[in-house]
């Protein structure tokens, strides 16, 4: 077999998650056949890949059926690195995924085209369609250059039956709220007695994103955005960085909560009845809720007082191709918007549907736990858009590096916060290499 027979639909689909040394610098040729004929690219594997196979092999079905040349890339660096060489190229396939939070470094450069909305309005798909707080970020210089198909966030999940003895519920059975940082540090007490154990659990250690997701939202919480200007300085309230890591530590000191944990390890902590909560992203529901602890969620709670949740967004683009052919381009936008109106399947793995339509069906309000933290899609706050942030980023790994010692106690809050700000510097006095 080979190499492109390899990543295709077939073993693809089962799947796997494929090593970037699978893969060469440009993309399959133009898909043969009609114009529904589509090459699309994605990173999802595992439970993720499964779910979006199903919904791919719906739009493949009946007589308006798509022809659908699926491939999955490794997610990261490694697929972020593909596409854009594919875009530059003018090779890349009709239709892509792309984190929300990368966009400001492949619009800019050319690497994608802007959709049509008149276009999408004719197949069902309108800006209205879409919370605010997420579609804002699809946009560059006035033009829609994505189209999102979830909101991914951090989200609270705790043991229901813990929450009920240790007096955190609600009149309606939902977790009560924090709103400031002594309430959330009393809750975790709360709920660490009622465990007998820990109240809650985080994975950091070595992790490349978790301690700036959890940074991110907080920090936005205050009131503050966490700006970084092309060709400027960073623009962060170090005061209010201080004192969201401060709080960090406060909560993960290493007695009520550890502080040591790495991912696994806290999700596994979690599963095992080890502790009473979690701090982790909505994704790991399906494996939380498979434990057999009866699961509740919470969009993450408001510590600061501004209402915010550190997200993402999987979404569709169209990258750059040399000589695209217009009615493929039209059948790519039709492709779009059928998969967004079948993303109810897409929220059975915790993803919140970023098509509103689909949120509003009563069968996703049935959807347990995943509707109970739906609101945290219209308060959605994504990384800073510059070039170099974003999921997968060397920015995130050096963020989260620099409060990995504050948490592990090696270093202060005010020298963690700093040392952010001058990691940022850097990263801004670097020149974009697509740009």
């Amino acid at each position: 077999m080979g190499r492109r027979g390899f990543l295709r639909f077939g073993l693809a689909g089962a799947g796997a998650a494929l090593a970037p040394g699978l893969l060469s610098a440009c993309a399959s040729p133009a898909a043969s056949g009609g114009a529904n004929s589509l090459r699309v690219w994605d990173l999802f594997s595992g439970a993720d890949g499964v779910l979006m196979e199903e919904m791919i092999a719906e739009v493949t079905r009946g007589p308006d059926a798509f022809e659908i040349d699926r491939t999955i890339l490794e997610w990261g660096s490694a697929y972020y690195t593909k596409l854009a060489m594919a875009a530059a190229g003018g090779r890349a396939p009709e239709v892509a995924v792309l984190h929300l939070s990368r966009l400001a470094g492949y619009a800019p450069g050319g690497l994608l085209e802007p959709f049509d909305m008149e276009l999408l309005a004719e197949f069902g798909v309108r800006e209205g369609d879409f919370a605010p707080a997420i579609w804002q970020r699809a946009q560059w210089d006035g033009e829609v250059y994505a189209i999102p198909l979830d909101t991914h966030p951090f989200v609270y999940f705790y043991d229901l039956d813990v929450a009920e003895r240790a007096g955190l519920l609600d009149s309606d059975g939902a977790l009560v709220e924090m709103g400031s940082p002594e309430a959330m540090l009393a809750a975790s007490a709360a709920f660490a007695e009622a465990q007998g154990g820990i109240g809650v659990l985080f994975g950091h250690v070595t992790d490349p994103a978790q301690n700036w997701r959890l940074f991110n939202g907080l920090y936005a919480q205050t009131g503050n955005t966490f700006s970084l200007p092309d060709g400027g300085e960073p623009e962060v309230d170090i005061d209010a960085a201080t004192e969201v890591v401060s709080f960090m530590q406060s909560l993960f000191d290493g007695s009520t909560n550890p502080n040591n944990l790495d991912y696994d390890g806290a999700v596994a902590a979690f599963t095992d009845g080890r502790g009473a909560s979690i701090m982790v992203g909505e994704w790991e529901m399906p494996g939380l809720r498979e434990s057999g602890r009866p699961l509740g969620a919470a969009p993450f709670p408001n510590v600061f007082g501004k209402p915010a949740v550190n997200a993402d967004s999987h979404s569709y683009v169209l990258p750059r191709q040399e000589n695209p052919d217009p009615e493929r381009r039209r059948q790519a936008h039709r492709y779009v918007a059928e998969m967004l109106k079948r993303s109810l399947a897409w929220a059975s793995a915790g993803h919140i549907p970023a098509y509103q339509p689909v949120v509003d069906d009563p069968a996703y309000a049935e959807l347990d736990p995943q509707s109970s933290y739906a609101e945290a899609g219209e308060i959605a706050v994504l990384d800073p858009p510059t070039w170099f942030t974003g999921s997968g980023s060397n920015f995130q790994i050096r963020m989260s590096s620099v409060m990995q010692s504050a948490l592990l106690g090696d270093t202060s809050a005010a020298s963690a916060a700093q040392q952010m700000i001058d990691e940022s510097a850097t990263l801004l006095d670097q020149p974009n290499p697509v740009v």
